[in-house]
């Protein structure tokens, strides 16, 4: 089994969780209140999907530059068990919803060259998250990743089954975050979400 753990991203409709709860990764991610993306679902959506959600998987809120009470309120009323920030907030911003809701932070930055890793590995947030862009399904290159990171941190952009493999062997990332790469035609597809599941079993 390998040890990298797995985060299944854009939660959008009842049927992708009865999907999750049936091959278990370790994270699932609800993208809230941020219209630009087709995956974004309203706060009350939210609420009623994480209810379904089995009690083994930890639900992640990302965020994108909201405002920090309504993360707060989200969060200390148990909807999430992460917040992942995922706009331009800076380190004041994550320390205050450290503070106020004691819950883990994970802050993606968008990596377009090394320099972009090291500042990632300065931020206070308890998780990093490397991506290319927010959803945009693009991967940027492995190697500017230390293999000595030296903290835990989640490898996004352009993750899909075909290349996993090839991700860790490289990087051997703590987590890998996989939206676009499980979803054909726009929509979450449980053969490509299976098939992640199944690689990690190998």
């Amino acid at each position: 089994m390998k040890t990298s753990k797995i985060k299944i991203c854009g939660m959008m409709r009842k049927e992708d969780i009865q999907v999750i709860n049936q091959y278990h990764p370790d994270y699932i991610g609800f993208i809230i209140d941020y219209p630009k993306s087709h995956r974004s679902k309203t706060k009350e959506e939210v609420k009623i999907l994480s209810q379904i959600v089995h009690p083994d998987i930890q639900k992640v809120g990302v965020f994108v530059d909201a405002p920090l009470e309504e993360v707060v309120a989200l969060a200390n009323e148990g909807t999430i068990d992460l917040i992942q920030l995922h706009g331009n907030e800076n380190e004041s911003y994550i320390t205050k919803v450290q503070q106020e809701t004691s819950k883990s932070v994970i802050k993606a930055f968008i990596i377009q060259s090394p320099q972009d890793v090291e500042e990632a590995q300065r931020s206070k947030a308890d998780i990093i998250l490397l991506d290319c862009g927010r959803g945009s399904g693009q991967s940027f290159p492995w190697q500017w990743i230390p293999r000595d990171f030296g903290r835990p941190y989640f490898l996004a952009g352009g993750l899909h089954p075909g290349n996993l493999e090839e991700a860790y062997r490289q990087v051997q990332p703590w987590g890998l975050d996989i939206s676009s790469g499980v979803e054909t035609n726009g929509w979450k597809d449980e053969n490509k979400i299976k098939a992640v599941m199944q690689w990690r079993e190998q």
